[in-house]
């Protein structure tokens, strides 16, 4: 009997300590870490209406990161403002001047820490939090959930956080606030959030690209790299995939080098387009989701849905581009690369002119744009003989 209450004692101090470093003062205290990968070590916390919160935001990353909290549902509109500052960014931290924006801490350096306190909203929701760093936001967040309730929802179908940290194996927080951090596996994994099997995609800084690219690696040897701020593919190459270590050793301006050879570029800035031709396309990323691993990427030219997802062709000598755009409602063209005559492309819908595709709204729906690299092809039979 002495031995069961010398345990329960040992217990109630245990927890009591973890309480107290969680509430001191009568505010609650959350240490939340930047790390490796674009993204944070908390994905997720609960807090009670009204009561006040302090946020230690440490960056252990060898990369810079801000934080933000925006108000429900206002994430991506905050970070495509962040995109939108283009030149005037760094002098305001990447921080937009939005209603959207609650509360946040400027950009953090390396091995840095900075303190946020303020007062959780009355009004419960979910409210995310995020880095706007350039090409960081569509990946790097999480939310505050604002609720009389601890409990959260389930984690593996909570669509505020990243589609990777669904997966966690994440254990539960003690005291008033709940919250899920990254396993520890995860949480040393020095360079990616995601295990390095293609397919696979890094948010990175890439040449001939805007700051906001998303590097993805393919089976067969494959890459390509997508720009978010233009919202299209700049291109593709096969061989390695990128040599990203002037980024972690944080070089200022450093981007990735691929470690291959770039067998296509997009010869047009916006390949499709949405009815009348000559009228300039308003470009707007929406984001992206995860499908057996392969992102598909979401965006809309002047207004419409457009979903692309990009696979390599099965022999390895080029691409497939698998294109949804469930409402055009007008035609839809798509403009080939003219500028290299090793390409050829072949589609699953519509009719070619004169080197563009053209498809009715119905074969737009859904349609696949199959582009053959033959430079590729003679090397891969020159390479068997």
């Amino acid at each position: 009997m002495g031995k069961i209450s010398l345990l329960v004692c040992l217990l109630f101090l245990i927890i009591s300590r973890a309480l107290a470093q969680q509430n001191v003062d009568g505010e609650i205290v959350i240490n939340l870490n930047a790390i490796s990968g674009m993204q944070f070590d908390l994905v997720r916390f609960n807090v009670k209406p009204g009561v006040k919160v302090k946020i230690n935001f440490t960056n252990t990353d060898d990369m810079a990161h801000n934080f933000l909290i925006t108000k429900p549902g206002s994430r991506l509109d905050v970070v495509n403002d962040a995109l939108k500052l283009e030149e005037k960014g760094p002098q305001m931290n990447y921080i937009p001047k939005s209603q959207n924006v609650l509360w946040s801490i400027p950009v953090v350096s390396t091995n840095q820490t900075a303190t946020l306190t303020f007062n959780a909203p009355n009004q419960p929701g979910a409210y995310p939090y995020v880095c706007t760093y350039p090409g960081h936001g569509f990946i790097m967040y999480g939310v505050m959930y604002v609720s009389n309730d601890v409990n959260m929802p389930d984690l593996q179908t909570d669509q505020n956080i990243p589609p990777s940290r669904r997966e966690s194996k994440a254990g539960q927080g003690l005291g008033p606030v709940k919250a899920t951090p990254l396993s520890d596996a995860k949480a040393h994994h020095v360079s990616h959030p995601y295990d390095l099997v293609p397919p696979f995609l890094y948010r990175i800084f890439m040449d001939d690209s805007g700051p906001a690219s998303i590097a993805v690696s393919l089976p067969q040897d494959i890459s390509y790299c997508w720009d978010t701020g233009s919202c299209r593919l700049r291109y593709a190459w096969t061989g390695g995939f990128l040599d990203n270590t002037a980024i972690w050793k944080g070089h200022v301006d450093a981007n990735a080098k691929i470690l291959g050879t770039v067998f296509y570029r997009e010869a047009s800035e916006y390949p499709v387009i949405i009815g009348n031709s000559d009228k300039q396309a308003i470009a707007e990323f929406k984001g992206y989701k995860l499908i057996d691993k392969y992102p598909e990427f979401h965006y809309q030219l002047n207004g419409v849905d457009v979903f692309e997802l990009i696979k390599p062709k099965n022999d390895g000598n080029g691409i497939v581009r698998n294109f949804r755009i469930p409402d055009a409602g007008n035609t839809v063209w798509f403009s080939g690369n003219s500028t290299n005559a090793s390409l050829e492309h072949k589609s699953s819908a519509g009719t070619w002119v004169d080197g563009r595709l053209k498809l009715s709204p119905q074969d737009a729906k859904q349609f696949s744009i199959t582009t053959t690299n033959y430079s590729l092809l003679f090397n891969t039979r020159r390479k068997k003989k």
